[in-house]
């Protein structure tokens, strides 16, 4: 019988005891226990492994081979349970493949069930070439497409897991693949002839995690997850949904291999529990507005499988549905696992679902009791128990399996028709339209109204003019130059597109494109390939449309953010090619390894490394941990023919720093050049640091973020919690305090976004490891402790809503994007300053220290973000970045930016013999705005250098 745990402390959670970064350790921590817990299982395994041929009804049930059967109230089976299962049942069943896709965070194996039939099974390496080749159509004519169509099966891939507190999809899935390997009838028959399914499990961490807390309790009634210690993947917690073109996570890069380079489901299928207030399940289509990139037929396809979803409920007397405007959820951002599918061609499919392992309530709401097209059945409020979820969840994936049965060749054909429009857009000249071109054209047909015509039509001939304008065309690529400054950010950059599918080709000998010659080595991305929509979205800037409640109403909040290019948030530099254009490239056959660095010149003094590169923060890392001396040179300064900015980094030449930088260059791509002599002109000397990244019980989503960058670019750091922090005396253990945005509790309608919040449990009621963690950051106890530790020398890094700090340690600023009513600093309403998450451009100083290796101009990640102005008249504030205009926006929607010319984005504060930088920007937005990771990588080190302490 496999068990999932019962009681006792969690095991899994004791090495976070140890906030030191040990992401290896941990992750060996975590896979001993998985073996001790299979070994509950080994028994099932070893017993069906004996059989000599095992009928469906011998294979292991759901609702007899767990500790308690699969749907029961207050029971939830674990991860390692799980994996014991599907093992068990991929032994002998002769419908099932079970895969290995990769290793998590924490360094579990994470599994993909394939399931079809025996027939199918045996020739999968043939079906899965015809779905590789129908949906990068390249070389594929339409004949070919049919024919492959008639011959292919339909790929659907139904996971589970992704956000672990979303318990009911794990247990659901165990009992829908059962179903599949055992049921007889008709129509499980053809499903099992015409599709092949993919059955994933997305958060295998999270799940082990969830399930332990929730069954740590003997008795049912306590059992609950709410009060889990951290966030329940290793990292980012919910934003494990957020990471799909970023591909940051391990978890992500499988799941993406699997979607866009292994198996090219035509189908999609995300699972998710939280059903809109009085309803069951949240089903699409979505709400507006849709993303402009992607090809039209993948939405009208997604409108088909959403209707038949609910049509298969309601006619299964499955009430309680809703879709589009019951729910906030739109097809706009590619950053979630179901909506990166829409610009890959592929049917993306959300459900939000009611229930969980504790019996809950259906709401009796009276606005969804009327019938209507986005709620077509409503439901009486009741309770709702865990089977009640499971049964809706087994309906759903049936529902969506059946349009994939029935069709099957359509699925397949319209695959290689949208890649295939893709190919051929990128090929010739085309225009996107958006909602500035759209207004254009409004304002455009009010001057030049078409005579004798309904009203609203405009003169036919503003179509070219206009929709259609030259120098509006679509890129037909774009080109890296290989000669840029940071080019393993590039590297980065790219990898983020392949590990999405992505066609990247890179130049053999230098060539000319539109009168510019790029060396060899220089990267380029077509868009005549079938990603074509990936590719825009990831170069091109989001245009979203000014979307109000009603006309001439508030803003209505988007879904997540509104513009996120990652060429800009990753400060690459690429040219927009609008011609056809030759260039002498080949494909690269996959993820790009960084070209090694190397030592050039000969001179004994030392050497100079560019401050412009990312990479260059870990190599100063490594010469810091092994003793050397590092400076920064204030000034710009030259080695051999090499220019080099303010803040070149100079590394007195000893025994132990030409260890780090013989091995160093090589491995990270940085060049170092060995000079005869210390360059002229003053330097700042940099001091080994002590980092203390603040977190909250329960986790902050962005600073495990900052937890991951840190690990990658090896800053030594150690978690710290608020009691820590109010217990005082701060600086004998850190040098530098890091606020990760929303880490500072703010007012709600204050001018700063409030943090992390909802209650936390009693002491009392959690293993006594994580009671040191409880608290939270207050202006009554901690302020003052901060206060004191700045001023004795210590520095504050601050991001984002967290520069509250600034204000709240009496700096001599004040808030930008906020107003006084009555006295009082409060936010400015939606309608007068609204920027929810956007891409927009900041003047910088380089001079500056905290903008050493930066340009002039910067891209920034601004979501809701604090701006501030410099009291007139004050020493000791430095603008280190800051608006100049009023259109900065690049990409997405801002209402009211014109109120953020002047403003100041970051700042350098002098309080008593310490520092305080604050980053009104979100600088490293979940690990996608590489761009401006060295304002933050600066101040880690710069404020330490120059402390009076």
């Amino acid at each position: 019988m496999l068990r999932g745990r019962k009681s006792g402390p969690p095991s899994s959670f004791r090495r976070r005891r140890a906030h030191k970064v040990a992401p290896r350790a941990q992750g060996a921590i975590s896979m001993k226990r998985s073996a001790v817990m299979a070994g509950a299982a080994l028994g099932v395994v070893l017993a069906f492994g004996a059989m000599g041929g095992a009928t469906a009804s011998d294979l292991p049930s759901p609702a007899t081979a767990f500790a308690q059967p699969i749907g029961s109230d207050y029971f939830l089976a674990d991860y390692t349970a799980y994996e014991a299962y599907l093992k068990a049942l991929a032994a002998k069943s002769d419908r099932m493949k079970l895969v290995d896709i990769g290793k998590t965070e924490e360094g579990r194996t994470q599994w993909m069930a394939i399931v079809s039939s025996p027939a199918n099974l045996a020739k999968l390496e043939q079906y899965r070439t015809i779905a590789r080749k129908l949906a990068k159509a390249e070389g594929v004519s339409e004949a070919e497409a049919r024919k492959l169509a008639a011959e292919g099966k339909a790929v659907v891939w139904i996971d589970a897991g992704l956000h672990a507190n979303e318990t009911v999809t794990s247990q659901g899935q165990l009992q829908v693949i059962h179903q599949m390997l055992t049921a007889t009838d008709a129509e499980t028959q053809r499903f099992l002839d015409d599709c092949i399914i993919l059955f994933a499990h997305d958060n295998p961490d999270g799940m082990e995690m969830i399930s332990d807390w929730y069954m740590r309790h003997e008795d049912p009634k306590k059992r609950e997850f709410g009060s889990l210690p951290r966030l329940y993947h290793k990292y980012i917690g919910h934003d494990n949904n957020r990471d799909s073109f970023m591909s940051a996570m391990a978890e992500t890069t499988n799941i993406n291999r699997q979607l866009f380079r292994e198996w090219f489901p035509q189908i999609v299928y995300n699972q998710h529990q939280t059903a809109p207030n009085g309803m069951v399940v949240f089903v699409p289509p979505f709400r507006d507005p849709a993303n402009h990139n992607y090809d039209p037929l993948v939405m009208t396809m997604l409108q088909e499988v959403g209707m038949a979803m609910h049509s298969r409920l309601v006619a299964e007397d499955k009430p309680g549905t809703g879709a589009r405007s019951a729910a906030p959820y739109s097809t706009w951002h590619n950053g979630m696992e179901r909506s990166i599918a829409y610009f890959h061609n592929s049917i993306g499919l959300l459900t939000e679902i009611a229930g969980g392992p504790t019996p809950t309530t259906i709401n009796l709401v009276p606005e969804v009791q009327l019938p209507s097209n986005d709620r077509p059945a409503p439901i009486a409020p009741q309770t709702w128990r865990l089977q009640q979820t499971l049964d809706y969840q087994a309906s759903l994936n049936r529902s969506v399996l059946d349009y994939a049965s029935r069709n099957r060749e359509r699925l397949l054909f319209n695959i290689w028709k949208m890649g295939d429009n893709g190919i051929k857009r990128g090929g010739r000249d085309t225009w996107t339209i958006t909602p500035t071109k759209v207004e254009a054209l409004i304002a455009a047909g009010k001057e030049k109204p078409l005579a004798g015509a309904r009203g609203g039509s405009a003169d036919p001939s503003l179509y070219k003019t206009i929709m259609q304008a030259p120098e509006q065309r679509d890129p037909r690529g774009f080109i890296l130059p290989a000669d840029q400054a940071d080019m393993p950010t590039v590297v980065a950059f790219l990898n983020a597109l392949i590990k999405a599918g992505v066609d990247v080709e890179v130049a053999d000998k230098a060539f000319t494109v539109a009168g510019k010659t790029y060396p060899a080595g220089s990267y380029v991305v077509r868009t005549a390939q079938a990603y074509r929509p990936h590719v825009m979205d990831m170069f091109e800037p989001q245009d979203h449309p000014h979307d109000t409640e009603y006309p001439g109403g508030p803003p209505k909040a988007p879904y997540d953010v509104t513009g996120y290019t990652l060429a800009y948030q990753m400060g690459v530099k690429f040219d927009r090619v609008l011609d056809a254009f030759e260039a002498p490239t080949k494909r690269v056959p996959d993820l790009i390894k960084v070209a090694p660095g190397s030592v050039k010149g000969a001179g004994g003094a030392g050497w100079l490394i560019s401050h412009e590169t990312n990479a260059s923060f870990t190599l100063t890392n490594r010469l810091l941990k092994a003793g050397a001396k590092v400076q920064w040179v204030k000034e710009g300064t030259k080695a051999g023919g090499t220019t080099f900015g303010p803040g070149a980094i100079w590394v007195p030449a000893s025994p132990a720093a030409k260890a780090v930088i013989d091995k160093g260059v090589k491995e990270l791509g940085v060049d170092a050049f060995a000079v005869a002599a210390k360059p002229a002109g003053a330097t700042i000397a940099l001091k080994p640091i002590r980092i203390g990244l603040v977190d909250v019980y329960g986790g902050s989503m962005p600073s495990g973020w900052n937890r991951w960058m840190f690990e990658q670019f090896e800053a030594p750091f150690q978690v710290v919690y608020p009691q820590r922090l109010d217990a005082g005396d701060i600086g004998k253990d850190f040098d530098v305090l890091v606020f990760a945005d929303g880490v500072v509790p703010a007012p709600a309608d204050g001018p700063f976004r409030a943090g992390r919040g909802g209650p936390q449990p009693k002491a009392e009621d959690i293993p006594a490891e994580y009671r040191s963690w409880l608290g939270r950051v207050t202006d009554e106890k901690t302020v003052p402790k901060i206060a004191e530790f700045v001023k004795g020398g210590g520095t504050v890094v601050a991001i984002g809503a967290s520069t509250r700090l600034a204000t709240a340690l009496g700096a001599p600023v004040e808030v930008a994007t906020a107003k006084t009513e009555n006295g009082q600093l409060k936010a400015f309403s939606n309608r007068e300053l609204y920027i929810p998450g956007a891409v927009l451009r900041a003047k910088v100083d380089p001079k500056q220290p905290l903008a050493y290796g930066a340009g002039d101009e910067v891209d920034v990640f601004f979501d809701r973000s604090p701006a501030f102005t410099v009291k007139p008249d004050v020493k000791g504030v430095s603008r280190v970045a800051w608006f100049d205009s009023d259109k900065p926006l690049r990409s997405g929607w801002a209402v009211g930016q014109e109120k953020l010319k002047g403003s100041t984005a970051m700042l350098d504060i002098d309080i008593g013999k310490g520092k305080v930088f604050a980053f009104g920007p979100e600088i490293t937005q979940r690990a996608q705005s590489w761009g401006t990771f060295k304002f933050l990588f600066n101040g880690l080190l710069y404020g330490p250098a120059v402390s009076k302490k």
